[in-house]
């Protein structure tokens, strides 16, 4: 019988910042992922990124994000941190994302987005 072990990091969303504790208190050396304005780096969490869904830090289309939305370019900055040891090591990532744009971007991202789908799964709880 084949046996199959998933090596990308879970994401865990939440809607608000009592989700968001509960979660880091169940789970703590998580990284956060969080809408911009980012809340302060809450107890039990390691890391953080934020983006804004509705402005890019790069042009339209630049090169190096090939018009990748801010969510996945977020990601990519956990990622990278994580494996460059530019911040401590994290075994799951806890997704704020109160607003219903940003639930969907995330879901969208962890579905369509070839780089994000290969590091990151949606966790099972």
């Amino acid at each position: 019988m084949p046996v199959f072990a998933d090596g990308r990091i879970p994401v865990v969303s939440v809607g608000d910042e009592a989700a968001m504790r509960a979660t880091l208190a169940a789970h703590p050396g998580s990284a956060i992922l969080a809408e911009a304005p980012p809340p302060d780096l809450p107890e039990g969490a390691v890391a953080m990124a934020s983006f804004d869904l509705y402005l890019s830090s790069h042009p339209q289309a630049c090169t190096c994000c090939n018009g990748r939305t801010p969510l996945a370019q977020a990601m990519d900055r956990l990622f990278l941190a994580r494996v460059r040891g530019q911040s401590p090591w994290f075994n799951r990532v806890v997704a704020f994302v109160p607003g219903e744009d940003a639930r969907a971007a995330l879901a969208s991202a962890l579905r369509g987005d070839a780089v994000v789908s290969s590091r990151f799964r949606a966790a099972d709880l």
